[in-house]
């Protein structure tokens, strides 16, 4: 019987370590186990759609923090449910996170605060993934070196957050789609581009960049080649510079461009339709305005207000509300309107109120109102503000001209 005893306790020892070597084998098999994709990247897998466990996103983020050197991360599975924070990216030396299925999703739906990804650590880029539904941030940046590209955020309060702390910041080839910011900036950031990407039905704006006050040494922020279509207000800047170039805006809801603050150039977009204005400039110094076309707009094609040394030139606006207007700018420090063309405004040409611009060389052609209307500036409770326009060579065609302030008489005769 001993014996028998001890054959039976010796099999069934036998069947618990098999069972037991199985189960490792099957840990194995499923986590994301870090591999050697070169002499210097650690590769790891994410093939779990679960938000805790072997082989999930969170488990893969966990590895790559520790690595000495540059790691990536493959998503390999369509979509991913969190229900938990991640941790952050914190591994300086890079890290890649690359979706290889089409349209690789991270759903952040059950997420009540906090960013979905949090980019703390530099050398971080993130491509060909789709993150919806986040109450608050998709991607907050807050580290150098960041590049997003070939990605969709949608359905999220901020699409990508970028700190102030953050520079060299590349977003590329994406599409924002009904967020309420698609990107926000905190300040310039060093060598920082949004280039190549869709903005779409943005809530309050498309790009966002706005800062308390201006800084003498911020650097440019570089946003070219993106299309705007039916956003709140397709870019904001508010004293943070910025060069937008190249850029398609299409029926904003508010204004397509809406610079406050800080000098900016705005030159060779295309803006068409919307229920308000195109460029709006308010309290800038320095601000140029040149080689854009605006078609269809319900209001002003170019707004500049409280400006100084503001310069609008070669812009061709057609069949909008109105072209140009200038109000209540810096006499110290006028604005220009040079060879811009104003084709059947739906109102007047341009419009001068409380401000004394130069204006040289434009054109304005068939206006259904005034080609130029120019009046002084009555505050309720205070002196008025006058009008003196600087006039040479424009051409108002047979459009008539406005005139309620009468220092215009003694300007050089409109052609």
């Amino acid at each position: 019987m001993a014996i028998r005893s001890r054959s039976l306790v010796a099999i069934g020892v036998f069947v618990l370590l098999g069972g037991l070597a199985a189960l490792g084998h099957w840990y194995v098999t499923q986590r994301a186990p870090p591999q050697r994709s070169s002499e210097k990247t650690v590769l790891v897998h994410v093939t779990n759609a679960g938000d805790r466990g072997p082989g999930t996103l969170r488990e893969a983020l966990f590895i790559v923090a520790s690595a000495k050197g540059p790691t990536s991360i493959s998503i390999e599975i369509p979509k991913i449910s969190l229900e938990t924070a991640l941790p952050a990216f914190v591994n300086g030396n890079g890290v890649r996170l690359v979706g290889q299925t089409s349209g690789a999703e991270i759903d952040a739906q059950a997420l009540n605060t906090g960013p979905v990804l949090d980019i703390s650590g530099s050398n971080t880029s993130i491509e060909g993934i789709t993150i919806k539904n986040c109450p608050a941030t998709a991607i907050l940046v807050r580290a150098v070196r960041f590049r997003l590209s070939a990605s969709t955020i949608e359905s999220c309060d901020v699409a990508v957050e970028v700190a102030e702390n953050a520079s060299d910041t590349l977003l590329e080839r994406n599409h924002f789609q009904k967020d309420r910011l698609g990107v926000r900036f905190g300040a310039s950031g060093h060598n920082s581009v949004v280039a190549n990407s869709e903005f779409v039905e943005n809530k309050d704006a498309g790009l966002w960049a706005v800062r308390s006050a201006p800084d003498s040494n911020d650097d440019v922020i570089g946003i070219h080649d993106n299309k705007f279509t039916e956003d709140g207000i397709a870019i904001v800047a508010g004293n943070v510079p910025v060069l937008i170039e190249r850029n398609d805006f299409i029926n904003a809801h508010e204004a397509d461009v809406h610079v406050v603050g800080a000098g900016a150039v705005i030159r060779g977009n295309r803006i068409n339709g919307g229920a308000s204005m195109g460029i709006v400039v308010e309290n800038t110094r320095g601000t140029i305005i040149e080689n854009n076309e605006m078609e269809g707009l319900a209001a002003y094609g170019v707004m500049v207000r409280g400006s100084s040394n503001t310069l609008v030139r070669a812009n061709r606006i057609h069949n909008c509300g109105y072209g140009i207007a200038f109000v209540l700018g810096d006499p110290r420090s006028v604005s220009t309107a040079v060879d811009n063309t104003i084709i059947e405004p739906k109102f007047n040409g341009i419009d001068v109120i409380g401000d004394s611009p130069n204006l040289r060389g434009n054109q304005v052609l068939r206006a259904h109102a005034y080609a130029l209307h120019v009046e002084d500036f009555q505050p309720p409770n205070g002196a008025k503000v006058l009008s003196q326009p600087f006039l040479e060579n424009n051409n108002f065609a047979n459009s008539p001209v406005g005139k309620t302030s009468a220092l215009v008489e003694a300007q050089p005769k409109v052609q």
